[in-house]
Order: C-alpha cells, then sequence, then structure tokens
C-alpha cells in the first residue's frame, strides 16, 4: 500500500514497524537454520542433542509463520481470490476491494482477541512451553500477529475507500 498520502509522522513509523518486522523475521530464520544445523551435528557427530531445540525450532516456525503472514499483507503479496475484480473498471474493483479489506480487518481482529483470550488461558494454567519457558510468552505472536495484520487491513481499507470514491488514483 502507498504511504505517500499518510502524514509524515504515520509514514514515518510505518516504516519502522515495516523494518522491525523484517529484521525479527530475518533474525528469527537465521536463528532456525542455525538451530536446526547444529541439532543435527549434534546428532550425527555426537551422538547428543540441544535441549529444548526441537521445541524452540516449532515455535520459531510459528513465529516466522506469522511474521511472514505480516509481511505479506503489508506487500500485497497474500493469498486472495480475485476471479472477479480484476475485470471491473477500477472505481468498482477499488469498492468490491474495500469490502474484502474490511471482512478480512474483522476477521483478523476476531482472531486477535480469541488469541487474547488463549493467552489468558494459557497465562492462568502456568502451563510451559519447554523448560521454564511460558505458553503464553510463546503465544505472544497469534494477537500481535492478528492485530498488525488488521491494522494493515485497516489501512488498505481506507485506502481503498478513497480510491473508490475518486479521491486517490488506482494503481
Amino acid at each position: 500500500m502507498p504511504t505517500r498520502n499518510l502524514p509524515p509522522a504515520l509514514d514515518r513509523l510505518i516504516r519502522i514497524v515495516t523494518w522491525s518486522e523484517n529484521a525479527l523475521l530475518i533474525g528469527m530464520l537465521a536463528l532456525m537454520v542455525v538451530l536446526a544445523a547444529a541439532q543435527i551435528l549434534f546428532r550425527n557427530l555426537f551422538d547428543m542433542s540441544i535441549f529444548g531445540a526441537d521445541q524452540m525450532l516449532r515455535l520459531l516456525v510459528l513465529w516466522v509463520a506469522f511474521l511472514g503472514a505480516v509481511a505479506a499483507s503489508r506487500d500485497g503479496k497474500h493469498i486472495h481470490v480475485d476471479a472477479i475484480a480484476r475485470w471491473l473498471p477500477n472505481r468498482i474493483k477499488s469498492g468490491v476491494v474495500a469490502v474484502t479489506d474490511l471482512f478480512t480487518l474483522s476477521v483478523c481482529l476476531v482472531l486477535a482477541w480469541q488469541a487474547l483470550r488463549f493467552m489468558h488461558s494459557a497465562r492462568e494454567s502456568g502451563e510451559m512451553a519447554f523448560g521454564s519457558f511460558p505458553v503464553w510468552v510463546a503465544a505472544i505472536i497469534l494477537p500481535l500477529g492478528f492485530t498488525l495484520i488488521g491494522l494493515r487491513y485497516g489501512l488498505r481499507f481506507m485506502h481503498h475507500v478513497r480510491q473508490a470514491r475518486g479521491r486517490e488514483k488506482a494503481e
């Protein structure tokens, strides 16, 4: 989504969040590769394993998947079905896309709320993901990811509404 029509402070905030998302995604992906390679080497060469590495890798897969989904929603490269919308005139297409953006925003907010409820439940139960690492801390990515995706779709919704009204040029 273009940021050229946003206020400078919001544009700067979006750039900082984007940089942070990318850095976190790259860091976690690199950690996954190093941890998996080390685990393989330790098992094959020393007949031992790194304590908690398998659970940590599963958790990192979840985090990388959610951060990847956030990045995909940021760049508009997420999975979507536009079988009909692609043949519509730009202003009508923008209106249809705005409706789907609003639906996606609503779903993301409901999922973020449910993820928060899950985290609260996990915190109360004292359940551990591995070692002394609580499940509720590991699950922070769930409401965070859904909220970030929802915010992105909120911005996309406003953008597409402006396009549908003819106030912004459709790409």
